[in-house]
């Protein structure tokens, strides 16, 4: 797992390196990994680094001489560089004294136009993680001359570094290249921060444990079940599932699916629309009744049952099994109704709640804000239960703290049905024996990834990214370790 650590944590973790590191050391170091994505993005896109032209726009403080200093190396290799100071008398003075040794300008902010509509790649060094809010007017009005590609220094200007939100104006960069350690606004918002790159300056003897954690493809092809030798249905998990209705028949067969296809050894189903369900997928042991479909692992209860009384009925005797359950959909409503209902269940078995902001709102009684990641550790806390906030970043938070957050790749589940997929994917976890935390991040990366595969560029249907599992189970199986599967 990568550790994301809060900015205060990070500026503690600084001081400390700074205190035994010679002065300027480490500035220096994290310019030169600036300078050295430059000269990427100059080759990308302006196909050339000597003779090409970056403007860098500079505010006071270090993230300023950051991109000052970065300046001063990009002159060694030939680039034209001029720095734009939006407050001159306030600017990083070696990093300065640095940029003009070198050959490179420095111009006022009424010149800054001029220069910015003719760069090839723009450095925005206007304020680091010390920083909140929107950008000023005047460093807003700077931006609006930029159509170049944007390199960020540690984050972009003007998003909060630590909840990624936006708002006012603020930098929307091709690339954001940090120091020493991801912080929240990196996994936050990626829309803004564009590809991230971590510079390494020596943090990692000064911090501890981190704030947040992101899965890699290495983390789930560590702990993906795949049967064994000895393996057989039930060993691999029996998943259940209740959803769909006469109605909605298709939540049924969408979440039904997902589950079958994220290798469960058995899949049980219990609704109204079994015969839909076993048309679809003949493999799955289909039934009328959760009171009839025998013993299951784990349950994904909710997408499509109703909120009235039968679906609050469903949901209860999945509670009452002693198993793990994932609640989705109607069945989150039903708990915002009717809190009783958790009543049904033992407070040791695992529980994950899946709402999106909507479904929250009904849960805690407010949306979930700019502070995303709280939001959701309180209200795992609250209901000491995993809780998967869903949203184009999704937050999945334990009842002990613990945040997983899943950086999205691109925009492609915001589709109906896409959560009935993410439910199954769930359920077959827990029923596997993951913990729930664990499973529920492990499932929307997948979710995710299958989200990417389907679109290939186009919008994808629901359908679509079930149909795009294997492929990226597939994907994750290929870094599994030697011997698993």
């Amino acid at each position: 797992m990568q550790g994301i650590w809060t900015t205060d944590r990070v500026r503690a973790a600084e001081e400390r390196l700074l205190a035994v590191t010679p002065e300027g050391a480490l500035m220096r170091r994290a310019a030169f990994g600036v300078s050295v994505r430059a000269v990427g993005m100059l080759s990308e896109h302006a196909g050339r680094v000597a003779g090409s032209r970056v403007a860098l726009l500079v505010g006071a403080g270090n993230n300023g001489g950051d991109a000052l200093w970065a300046g001063a190396f990009l002159r060694r290799r030939g680039v034209g560089v001029t720095a734009v100071l939006l407050k001159p008398d306030r600017a990083h003075p070696q990093g300065l004294a640095a940029l003009r040794r070198a050959g490179g300008r420095a111009v006022p902010v009424e010149d800054g136009p001029r220069w910015l509509t003719r760069a090839d790649l723009v450095i925005d060094g206007i304020v680091g993680i010390s920083a909140s809010g929107p950008l000023r007017p005047q460093a807003a009005e700077l931006l609006e001359q930029v159509s170049a590609p944007v390199l960020a220094v540690d984050l972009p200007s003007g998003v909060d570094p630590d909840t990624g939100e936006v708002a006012g104006p603020a930098v929307r960069a091709a690339c954001t290249v940090t120091f020493g350690a991801l912080k929240p606004v990196h996994a936050l918002n990626p829309s803004h921060c564009g590809s991230v790159e971590l510079v390494d300056i020596g943090l990692d003897g000064e911090l501890a444990n981190p704030d947040l954690f992101r899965l890699d493809t290495v983390d789930l092809a560590a702990n993906w079940p795949l049967p064994g030798p000895e393996d057989d249905k039930y060993s691999q998990g029996v998943a259940g599932i209740a959803a769909g209705s006469a109605t909605y028949p298709g939540a049924a067969v969408l979440a039904t699916g997902s589950a079958v296809r994220a290798t469960a050894g058995m899949v049980r189903y219990a609704g109204p629309a079994a015969d839909a369900v076993r048309a679809h997928w003949p493999e799955t042991v289909a039934t009328g009744s959760i009171t009839d479909a025998g013993r299951a692992q784990s349950w994904a209860v909710g997408p499509g049952i109703g909120t009235g009384r039968e679906g609050r009925e469903v949901l209860e005797h999945a509670l009452d099994q002693g198993v793990p359950v994932c609640a989705d959909a109607d069945a989150i409503t039903i708990i915002a109704r009717t809190p009783a209902v958790l009543d049904a269940r033992d407070p040791d078995t695992p529980l994950v709640l899946t709402p999106h902001a909507g479904e929250f709102e009904r849960l805690t009684g407010a949306r979930p804000g700019a502070d995303r990641v709280a939001a959701a550790r309180e209200a795992a806390a609250r209901f000491k239960a995993v809780l998967l906030l869903k949203g184009h970043c999704t937050i999945v938070a334990a009842p002990d703290g613990r945040v997983l957050v899943n950086v999205p790749r691109g925009s492609w589940l915001a589709t109906a049905g896409s959560g009935d997929v993410l439910s199954g994917l769930v359920g077959a976890l827990l029923a596997a024996g993951i913990e729930a935390w664990l499973a529920a991040g492990m499932a929307t990366y997948v979710h995710s990834l299958a989200g990417l595969l389907a679109a290939r560029g186009v919008p994808a249907s629901a359908s679509g990214v079930l149909a795009a599992i294997p492929d990226a189970l597939r994907q994750v199986r290929a870094l599994a370790p030697p011997g698993r599967g």
